[in-house]
């Protein structure tokens, strides 16, 4: 037991930073989604012997130190697992670099990279950073007491769950968010990716770190029992909480298969043959003249065969004509034309505008050529879109950056309204946020339309960002139309099954059929109840801890 031990004293940071990037292994490229239910578990037990025990003397190890040298240890734990973590998972930021064709220096735009890659994953670590510490915490006040029980080491389990999906609640509520733990088991994890139509992405999340805090138990047990202690049911015993831990996992993933084998219902009325166009505009072109022209006749000639495939609508990508799109219909480009000319509905991604400043909209374009509805971004990103706090760093940022990022945010409430019945409509970046797309189906939403660009980053970004909208299908019930302008475009059903998937970096065009739904699962009903319950659930518990302490 003594050179485990002696492991864990020496190269804790190490350890942690191990445990992060293999969580980080689990989304795209290498999509190893199975890692995600043990890489918690290093950060868990490096946390948790800060202020450990030795459980034959019931002794308590971290009393020696300062309360706030202990915080601040177990802070840098959390932040070296989180950069880890988010550092590997968002390295395709960096395929923003090269930036020429924008006319950015070769230096300036690495330097733009660098600072995008190492902001956003510092962000991320914060989350980490802040829950290692609050556990630190938590262990030094209630929950490393003299007596330890069954009861107080399950208790940790809850509030160390209910902790990090406050946090992940906090973070996703903001303007910058990829990088859930819920993401690591898409696409390929549907069974368990299904909890997320009972509370959305927080349900998977809990999953994940409650299995990981019952492996790091039995961890914390292993380093620290004698063998003259250890049976199964001995509190002591590693076994115990290995059994639970894959106790639970399995009964996590039977609920799952139980909604995942579910029958989908797909009556005729309801059924809606839709066209989808993949450009593949590189931005070296797409802004300039040549990108233009290419885009106009691309999109153009798709319409056309798609409509004469007898699709009865088109979606585009995300600003597939660069273009003001009232101008477009004033000056009757050749792709307005066609739509005069086929009579068939598309969906057209280009500009809008608000004000002074222009919106990244998606139209509703009737055979008739009428817009009958349009919907404008609402989750911009930052930076790239827009400047955070514009008053007050807006000079100071227009000076450091050769980057124009000045869209107007659409409306959170708003609807888009077709034809066809109403949409959620997705935007890109969008994808990420699960309750933007929560809010549209409980309005109706019946759906759902993603248009992106993904032109800026090598196929791995393109991949989770598909992976993305696979948890958005699931937790809202509804089929999912995928235009983008590189890769991938796909059509996914309400089980996260992938029916189609385009190519990367390839022209191409695809009909199939998708079907309307009405359904509400219980996410769609009452939103993320499971984290209030879970804090509710640990305030009883931690309070029960104190009364007996």
């Amino acid at each position: 037991m003594k050179l485990p031990k002696r492991l864990w004293q020496v190269s804790p940071l190490l350890i942690s930073l191990i445990g992060g990037i293999l969580m980080g292994l689990t989304p795209s490229p290498v999509e190893a989604w199975f890692l995600g239910w043990i890489a918690l578990a290093p950060l868990w037990i490096a946390v948790s012997l800060l202020y450990g025990q030795d459980t034959s003397t019931g002794g308590t190890s971290g009393n020696a130190k300062s309360l706030i040298t202990t915080l601040c240890q177990a802070a840098r734990y959390g932040l070296v697992w989180g950069i880890g973590y988010h550092g590997l998972s968002l390295s395709w930021i960096t395929g923003v670099h090269p930036m020429d064709w924008m006319g950015v220096p070769w230096l300036a735009s690495i330097a733009i990279a660098f600072f995008c890659w190492a902001f956003i994953t510092l962000w991320g670590a914060i989350l980490v950073a802040l829950w290692a510490a609050g556990m630190t915490l938590l262990n030094s006040k209630w929950l490393y007491p003299s007596t330890l029980t069954t009861f107080r080491i399950l208790t940790r389990v809850l509030v160390g769950t209910a902790l990090w999906c406050s946090l992940e609640s906090l973070w996703s509520a903001g303007s910058l968010w990829w990088t859930s733990l819920s993401y690591t088991q898409s696409p390929h994890n549907l069974v368990i990716l299904h909890l997320g139509q009972l509370s959305g992405p927080t349900t998977v999340t809990a999953a994940i770190v409650a299995v990981n805090g019952l492996i790091a138990e039995a961890g914390i047990r292993y380093l620290y029992s004698k063998p003259s202690k250890v049976g199964f049911f001995n509190v002591q015993s590693p076994l115990i909480y290995l059994g639970l831990a894959a106790g639970l996992f399995v009964v996590l993933h039977l609920i799952g298969f139980g909604l995942y084998s579910r029958p989908l219902i797909q009556p005729t009325q309801a059924a809606l043959k839709v066209g989808i166009i993949q450009g593949n505009i590189p931005n070296r072109i797409k802004l300039y003249p040549a990108g233009w022209q290419k885009a106009i006749e691309g999109y153009t000639t798709g319409y056309k065969t798609l409509a004469d495939e007898g699709v009865e609508a088109v979606l585009t990508p995300e600003t597939a004509l660069p273009f003001l799109w009232k101008e477009q219909v004033r000056l009757r480009s050749s792709f307005y034309s066609a739509i005069l000319d086929k009579g068939v509905l598309a969906w057209v991604g280009a500009f809008g505008e608000k004000g002074e400043s222009l919106t990244n909209s998606l139209f509703t374009v009737t055979g008739t050529g009428e817009t009958v509805s349009h919907y404008n971004k609402v989750k911009l990103v930052p930076l790239g879109e827009y400047i955070p706090f514009e008053q007050a760093l807006g000079k100071l940022i227009n000076r450091l950056s050769p980057l124009d990022a000045h869209l107007a945010a659409g409306q959170p409430n708003q609807t888009f309204d077709t034809p066809f019945g109403q949409a959620i409509a997705s935007i890109c970046y969008e994808s990420a946020f699960a309750k933007h797309f929560r809010r549209q189906t409980a309005q109706g939403g019946e759906f759902i339309l993603s248009a992106s660009n993904n032109a800026h980053y090598s196929k791995t970004m393109p991949a989770q960002h598909h992976a993305q909208d696979v948890m958005r299908a699931i937790e809202s019930d509804r089929w999912a139309v995928r235009a983008t302008n590189t890769g991938y475009s796909g059509i996914v059903n309400p089980h996260g099954r992938t029916l189609w998937l385009s190519g990367i970096n390839t022209y191409e065009i695809h009909a199939d059929t998708i079907y309307r739904r009405q359904t509400r699962t219980l996410y769609v009903r009452w939103g993320d109840w499971l984290t209030p319950v879970l804090l509710g659930l640990a305030a009883v518990a931690l309070t029960a801890q104190i009364k007996s302490s």
